[in-house]
């Protein structure tokens, strides 16, 4: 087998500039790939945390029935006191849960004594929100962010502070519909105004859960959703599965199960955007494939058709058709080695020097976010076998055709 790998290798620097040719093609689709993988991965995982650090959560917990409802806020499905500390002792014992906060949501008329608009409203514990939305604070436009919310004050987005030219200090009056029907309005002052965002939280204001209860007029404990922040992001599959388990034990009286748990992107929109980012890597991996599979083929092609007289000399000497057909496959091998080495060194080199220049982007209202591309072994790992086993597939043909040559055939041609 060295003597195989010898002669492959001496094969290659025969040719040299073919070999040089197919290497930086195979270079190039490998530095492409690893490149947007990096660069595509880091704007993704961006875009993720921004949305579960300011808003989300990475995971939520309802009562049943609850999501396919959220458009009308309804009241009547909130957890309950004894159902909310069943779910307290679940995730107190989770290990992989970093904090939690308790929303009551409910929609409200918002009033500045002049006019009235429409507003959907958080009502939350800050202490906890800032625990398990930590990037909350940033949306502030104007405000105080310290503490987030004191008693009877309220944020709100930025839509109605402009609509309704309301500034910070200003007083207003929310009027609610509990779930019995009876209508209540309460002052509150604005604290401070949010940069909106897109989907169904751009109108989503901020009071606090004692001033909700008091203005829906709560007598008991009641939780719209329970929004979950975990040690680590990548454990959501993990954690959403034990919880389920967990909570799922719970039936009602019609043996049917109490609550329902849902993962952000379940919740989010922009899952589908970051299912279409990896719809295209997975496209740019299928054109690396078909650029490398058609240089290797190519180049070995090529190889074959002017070196008949080389393999009919071999093959008369002796050499077995197993042998010709390791060579030719050998220098596939070893042109994907080549390419490849190459390709991951400039990757890692121009990933390292994009972190160390902090290229930084706008993406709508938020500037100088700073791009961060990172690749995993993983991604590398596979991509470099991709690739290796591509170029030993394409000589497959090329290797199989030399190794049944005829050697007085291919001695006679010229």
């Amino acid at each position: 087998m060295r003597n195989i790998i010898k002669m492959a290798a001496r094969n290659l620097r025969r040719y040299l500039r073919r070999t040089l040719l197919t290497s930086a093609l195979i270079t190039l689709g490998v530095v492409s790939v690893l490149l947007f993988i990096s660069v595509s991965g880091s704007f993704k995982a961006m875009m993720v945390g921004q949305i579960t650090d300011s808003m989300l959560g990475h995971l939520q917990i309802h009562g049943k029935g609850y999501l396919s409802s959220m458009d009308n806020l309804p009241l009547n499905m909130n957890l309950t006191g004894k159902q909310i500390t069943k779910v307290q002792e679940i995730l107190d014992s989770n290990e992989a849960v970093e904090s939690y906060s308790m929303r009551i949501k409910f929609g409200a008329m918002f009033s500045n004594y002049n006019e009235t608009t429409n507003i959907r409203l958080n009502a939350i514990d800050p202490e906890q929100e800032l625990k398990t939305v930590p990037l909350l604070a940033d949306r502030f436009l104007e405000g105080e962010k310290e503490g987030l919310l004191k008693p009877g004050e309220i944020l709100i987005p930025e839509l109605i502070a402009k609509g309704m030219k309301v500034a910070i200090g200003d007083s207003i009056v929310l009027v609610a519909t509990n779930k019995d029907g009876s209508v209540n309005g309460q002052p509150f002052t604005v604290r401070g105004i949010l940069e909106g965002i897109s989907g169904p939280g751009g109108r989503d204001g901020y009071v606090g859960l004692e001033d909700a209860r008091s203005l829906l007029r709560m007598e008991e404990q009641e939780i719209s959703e329970i929004a979950i922040r975990l040690t680590n992001p990548d454990l959501m599959k993990v954690v959403f599965g034990q919880l389920e388990r967990a909570l799922g034990e719970f039936k009602n009286k019609k043996d049917k199960p109490v609550f329902e748990i849902h993962t952000w992107e379940k919740i989010s929109p922009f899952f589908n955007i970051a299912q279409m980012i990896d719809l295209m890597t997975f496209f740019i991996k299928i054109m690396l494939v078909a650029i490398v599979l058609v240089s290797i083929m190519n180049v070995m092609i090529m190889a074959v058709y002017e070196r008949i007289n080389e393999i009919g000399t071999i093959a008369a000497i002796g050499t077995g058709p197993g042998k010709i057909l390791a060579l030719f496959l050998t220098e596939g091998l070893l042109l994907g080695l080549l390419g490849t080495t190459i390709g991951v060194a400039i990757s890692l080199i121009s990933i390292v020097t994009m972190n160390a220049t902090q290229i930084s982007f706008d993406f709508g209202r938020q500037q100088g976010l700073l791009l961060a591309p990172t690749i995993g072994a993983g991604d590398v790992i596979t991509i470099s076998l991709i690739v290796i086993g591509i170029a030993v597939l394409g000589s497959l043909q090329p290797a199989w055709k030399a190794s049944r040559m005829d050697p007085i055939e291919a001695l006679r041609h010229v």
